[in-house]
């Protein structure tokens, strides 16, 4: 995908059969950005447009100049995104967006946003940082977690004839790396303790009797774990998560 750039190209650049440039419907003139651009969306909007597509969210926290350009342009963003059959997700009290595939019987539209099977361990620590998310919401605080406790969750999945406890330890923060990648916890910076910060996103992505299912499926597994490196049969959530590497990646250091 070309960069999009600040500097506008001024309109003498064109051919007579580009024409001038139209008035923008959303928020003053629209902006020319490259040679044979037809875009009516500003450059603000289009970022925002780009942000929601390569997913999993924009929240005013972390993209405080996105958010509220998506809320100026909400209803032209999401005219945009049901073109290409995705839905636009705003919860204006948790301050976050993200796209959803359209499911629909009326035509067989097609799929653009991919799932991404997640490993059993994966979908373990999934379902205890979505329940860490609702304690911290009924509390009126963050959702955050620390690494240790997120190692120690994992770790009753853990056989008990296990010989390699060193490999299952790797496999425990692959699967806190792989959340991370996803965006669906953060990093925090600062302290002795590596602390994440739990994506307000995850209690939209999996609402909470979807997650109470789940969980009693997952106790059950618990009493008798099989291979942790399966993957489940829980797909990553319908929002078009993408990988990110804005943070420092785990290492063996943090067993």
């Amino acid at each position: 995908m070309n960069s999009l750039t600040d500097q506008a190209i001024p309109s003498q650049n064109f051919s007579q059969d580009d024409g001038p440039p139209e008035a923008d419907q959303l928020e003053g003139a629209r902006t020319i950005a490259f040679v044979g651009d037809k875009g009516q969306l500003t450059l603000d909007a289009r970022r925002v447009l780009v942000a929601l597509l390569l997913g999993p969210s924009v929240d005013a926290r972390r993209q405080t100049k996105l958010w509220p350009v998506l809320l100026r342009n909400e209803s032209v963003l999401r005219s945009r995104l049901h073109e290409l059959f995705l839905d636009l997700v705003v919860d204006h009290d948790q301050q976050v967006a993200f796209t959803r595939q359209v499911v629909t019987e009326e035509v067989n539209a097609p799929i653009l946003l991919r799932k991404m099977a997640l490993t059993f361990l994966e979908s373990a620590l999934l379902l205890f940082l979505r329940q860490r998310l609702t304690v911290a919401d009924a509390q009126g605080e963050r959702g955050v977690v620390s690494l240790q406790e997120m190692q120690e969750h994992l770790s009753v999945f853990e056989r008990d004839d296990n010989a390699d406890e060193a490999r299952f330890r790797r496999q425990a923060l692959l699967a806190v790396e792989k959340l991370r990648k996803l965006s669906l916890i953060r990093l925090l910076l600062g302290g002795g303790d590596k602390r994440f910060e739990v994506a307000p996103t995850l209690k939209l992505l999996f609402p909470a009797e979807e997650i109470q299912a789940l969980t009693r499926t997952y106790a059950g597994l618990a009493a008798q774990p099989g291979d942790p490196t399966a993957e489940s049969a829980i797909d990553s959530p319908a929002g078009g998560l993408s990988e990110s590497e804005s943070d420092a990646t785990l290492d063996e250091d943090d067993l």
